[in-house]
This record gives C-alpha cells, sequence and structure tokens, in this order.
C-alpha cells in the first residue's frame, strides 16, 4: 500500500461548547457565594433570643411555644431577611455589573431566581434548625398533645417572603441604603400590623404575626383542635407576595427572552391573584370561642373538642383539670382547699372544680379584651373554671404563689359569696357547662347584713382577707367584707360582733349552723343576731 492509496485518517472530531450553566449549577454557585451564608451565626442568636429562650421561660404547651415561632421570632427575623435579601438583589448594581452580567448566556431573570433561592435557602435551613430544637426539647419536656405546624408553615412563607420583597427592592433600587431602608420598612409593616391587630382591624388579620386573633396563646389547641384558617390565608397571601416581587423582576426587557417575561408575567398575575385571594379570605374571618374561623376553609371537625380523661384531685369537692395542666392540680389544689372544706356538703355547693375553655371573648375600652371567669352553673351545681387570663407557674418567672392568688380571688372568694346569696355581685354568674360569660367590674354588695358578715367569716377562716379591719369597706382576696348596703359606710360594732363571733366558732360548728340555715340566711331571713 502506497501512501497515495491509503486511506485518510478521520479528522477528529470537534469537542462540542460547554452547555450554558444550568439551572442546578447556577444554585450550586449562588449557595457558595450568598451573603446569607455570613449571617446564620447572628440569625442563630436571634432566633434564639427572640422565640427559644422566651419559649423555655413557658411552660411546655405546644401552643404557647409554636405561636412563638410565628409572632416573636418572625418580627426580629423577618426585617433582617428582607436586608438580606435587599443586599443580594443588589450586589451587580452596586459592583457596576449589570451590563456584563447581561451578557451572559444565562437568562438575566433565572440567575436572580438563583441568588433569592440560594438566600433562602439558608435562612429556611436555619429556621428549621431551630425549629427542630424547640420542639424536640419542648416533646422531651413531656407537652401534651403534638405539636402544631401550621404556625411553623406561616413562618417558613413570612422567611421567602421577607427575603423575596428584599430582593427585589434591592434589584430595582441598587445602592448603599437599600437594605438597610428595606429592613426599617418591613418592620415597621410588621409593627403596625401588629397594633391593627390589637384593635381588631379586619383587614389586619392577615398579617403574618396574627396567631388566633385577640385569645390568648393558652386558650386554642388544647381543649379543641387548632384551628389552621387564618394561617393557610395567611400562606396564600405570602405566597402571592413572593410571587409577585419576584415575577415582576422578570418583565424587564434584559431579563430575558419573550417566552421568560411571558413566564414571568403569568408568575405576577398568579401571585396577585394568591395575595388578593389570601386578604379577601382573611376578611370574613370570624372570632369564635375557640379561634379564628373562615367559612371558606374551614373544617367542620375541628369544631369538636378534644377528647380526654380530667385529672382530679381527692377530697370533699375534687378539682378536676385538662391532662396538659396535671403539674399544675397540687398548686390549684391547694389554693382552693380552705374555702372548699368550709363549704363540702352544704346545700347549694358546688360538687366538683372542673377546668374549661374560654367560650366568650369582648373587647373591653380599658384594656382590649375581656375574658370570661368562673361560673357556677348546674343541679348538681358545679363551677366551671377557665385558667386563661391566669400566669401559669413557670410563664415569665411567675411562681407558684402569683399564680394561686388571682384564682383564690377568682374562685374561691365568688363560690363562699354564692353560697350565701351574693353570686350575682361577685363576678360568679351563671351559665351553661361552656358558658364562660366575660366578667364585668364587681358591682356594690345589695346583700343583707347578715350574708356580708357570714360571706367575710368564712373568707376569714379560709385565708383569704386581709389584716384590714371587717368593718373597712375594702374587698381583699375578692371576699365581701361586712359594710352597709351598697358599700355607704362602714360597719357597725354589731356587725363587725357578728363578724367575729361567727368567725371563731369551730369548724364543725360553723358547719352544722349553716346546714341549718343556709337557706334562710341566702332567703335573706336571717339577723345579725341570730349569727352564732
Amino acid at each position: 500500500m502506497t501512501a497515495a492509496t491509503a486511506p485518510a485518517r478521520p479528522a477528529p472530531r470537534a469537542r462540542a461548547l460547554p452547555s450554558p450553566a444550568g439551572p442546578a449549577r447556577l444554585l450550586r454557585i449562588e449557595l457558595r457565594r450568598s451573603a446569607m451564608l455570613w449571617l446564620l451565626p447572628l440569625l442563630a442568636v436571634l432566633f434564639y433570643i427572640s422565640a427559644y429562650r422566651p419559649a423555655m421561660d413557658n411552660p411546655p404547651f405546644w401552643n404557647i411555644r409554636s405561636a412563638m415561632l410565628q409572632s416573636h421570632a418572625m418580627l426580629v427575623l423577618a426585617p433582617l431577611l428582607a436586608g438580606a435579601g435587599a443586599w443580594t438583589g443588589s450586589r451587580d448594581g452596586r459592583r457596576g455589573m449589570a451590563d456584563l452580567i447581561g451578557m451572559t448566556a444565562a437568562p438575566r431573570w433565572a440567575g436572580q431566581l438563583a441568588a433569592w433561592a440560594a438566600a433562602t435557602i439558608w435562612a429556611e435551613a436555619l429556621y428549621l434548625a431551630g425549629v427542630a430544637v424547640l420542639y424536640g426539647v419542648t416533646a422531651d419536656q413531656g407537652a401534651w398533645g403534638g405539636p402544631l405546624w401550621w404556625p411553623v408553615a406561616v413562618g417558613a412563607a413570612t422567611v421567602a417572603a421577607s427575603i423575596a420583597l428584599g430582593f427585589a427592592a434591592g434589584t430595582c433600587l441598587p445602592g448603599r441604603f437599600t437594605a438597610g431602608l428595606a429592613a426599617v420598612a418591613v418592620f415597621l409593616a410588621l409593627a403596625g400590623g401588629a397594633f391593627a391587630i390589637q384593635d381588631n382591624a379586619v383587614y389586619a388579620q392577615i398579617w403574618p404575626l396574627n396567631v388566633q386573633g385577640p385569645f390568648p396563646s393558652d386558650s386554642y389547641g388544647i381543649f379543641y383542635p387548632y384551628l389552621p384558617d387564618l394561617a393557610i390565608a395567611q400562606v396564600i397571601f405570602l405566597a402571592g407576595l413572593a410571587a409577585v416581587a419576584l415575577g415582576a423582576l422578570g418583565l424587564r426587557a434584559r431579563a430575558g427572552g419573550r417566552w421568560l417575561r411571558g413566564a414571568a408575567a403569568a408568575v405576577t398575575a398568579a401571585g396577585l391573584v394568591a395575595a388578593g385571594t389570601g386578604t379577601a379570605l382573611a376578611g370574613t374571618a370570624r372570632l369564635t370561642p375557640h379561634g379564628m374561623v373562615i367559612r371558606a376553609l374551614h373544617d367542620a371537625a375541628s369544631d369538636r373538642p378534644v377528647p380526654y380523661t380530667p385529672v382530679c384531685s381527692r377530697g370533699g369537692i375534687p378539682v378536676c383539670l385538662q391532662p396538659a395542666y396535671r403539674a399544675y392540680l397540687p398548686a390549684v389544689t391547694a389554693a382552693l382547699a380552705p374555702a372548699l372544706e368550709e363549704v363540702a356538703g352544704l346545700p347549694g355547693a358546688p360538687v366538683r372544680i372542673t377546668q374549661v375553655a374560654v367560650t366568650s371573648v369582648q373587647k373591653d375600652p380599658s384594656n382590649g379584651i375581656s375574658f370570661g371567669g368562673a361560673v357556677l352553673s348546674g343541679s348538681p351545681p358545679l363551677v366551671y373554671l377557665p385558667f386563661s387570663g391566669l400566669t401559669l407557674p413557670g410563664e415569665g418567672g411567675t411562681t407558684t404563689a402569683d399564680f394561686t392568688l388571682p384564682l383564690r380571688s377568682q374562685v374561691a372568694a365568688p363560690v363562699l359569696n354564692a353560697l350565701v346569696g351574693l353570686a350575682g355581685n361577685q363576678g360568679l354568674r351563671g351559665g351553661g357547662p361552656q358558658g364562660i360569660v366575660v366578667g364585668g367590674p364587681p358591682q356594690s354588695s345589695q346583700g343583707t347584713m347578715a350574708q356580708l358578715a357570714v360571706a367575710a367569716a368564712l373568707a376569714k377562716v379560709a385565708g383569704l382577707l386581709s389584716p384590714a379591719p371587717p368593718g373597712a369597706r375594702t374587698r381583699p382576696g375578692g371576699a365581701v367584707l361586712p359594710g352597709a348596703r351598697g358599700g355607704a359606710s362602714p360597719g357597725t360594732g354589731t356587725e363587725r360582733a357578728a363578724f367575729q363571733r361567727f368567725a371563731a366558732l369551730p369548724a364543725a360548728a360553723r358547719h352544722a349552723w349553716l346546714v341549718t340555715h343556709l337557706a334562710s340566711l341566702r332567703a335573706g331571713r336571717i339577723t345579725l343576731s341570730e349569727i352564732p
């Protein structure tokens, strides 16, 4: 074979040019260079200060601690995340690289979405790690029931929306001060929404710091299931905000081709619809005894109470609590025992103290919201006691004594007053088993002198009176001291003498006299001279 006849060697195949960086590669690059990485230690410290530490200062209740993830943590983290998003979005504009970046093969909008996604992934990872630690500790402390996940979902949506809003602001208005202004704007918006929520403004129900309207966090998710209606509307609203902010970036001519700008327009339109839908749904929210209800999102199964077997004390008048409050049964029993021992077995005395949920709430011009107190109702009579409005031991440094003092004033003293016929004037009102009514200020006592004297004597032996003189018009601990009708003038010596005589009797003698004469005393037919 000669050189002329030898087959020609095939030319080497040209190497294919590298394809433009795909979305996954862009995201990996942004994850490595994201400014959010440098903020993670600071965010961790802020999460500890704003959510974890306050949660640990409260009893291990899922509803209390999950509410802090949505309200406390977001008020601190969201502004900083918005500032970090604005700093990331303005990166190319601050460095004068906008034109150079626009010449790359990857669409500009794709690069922006990758930068936002990287910052969001790091922030969400830290937030969810904090949630895992907080929920893990709460579960280890034996919290009754299970964790609430909708407040966590609202928090995660708030993280993504805050970064998206800040990122859009930084991209459109690159500058040194954009990040700070974005953080301040988000903080003012959240704080302003919080004040509007306190004023029960309907439009503010959508705000992400709002967990269940005006109800305290210890009044839902225990006796009845947690109602996710408002949280669902909030997630829809926040997702819409994030979509509008990110979609608007793709509408500009330099963001990409025609099809990409069409996709961005669709995302923006979908975001506007979602934000409007969430706002409209929140506008239909109504306050119910167990949380905020949105009719279009409500599940009727959530209206059924959570089944449980109460934990009860032993004694003449048992005290029964929901299992979530098992740790507080000894303190509640000890606080009420002296008064209950005085009335146990008497006609008209309660046969049990049972804890119930708050089922009534109304706006109060003086302090914003009023909740119901104890209710004496039924035959045989029972005392239905809600704990809302009481600070539990371990909550914000509260001691057992701080908890039992208002408890005795709300339950023990009104029970004694009700027994002698003064219930209508001292806050213990009638109602059904779940009929907790809103308590107003105590009215002046209208009972007879004998009723007032006996009530004050029973309060004294039960340890509810302060050292104030018996004739004084004060009502320490909620008890009624002897005094003229309507609280006009201090009691006379005869009234003080009757009070002292009855209080000095042996417990058995007092009880025997009340068994015989209680009906006449309640009817107002007993005079001071007839009190032994």
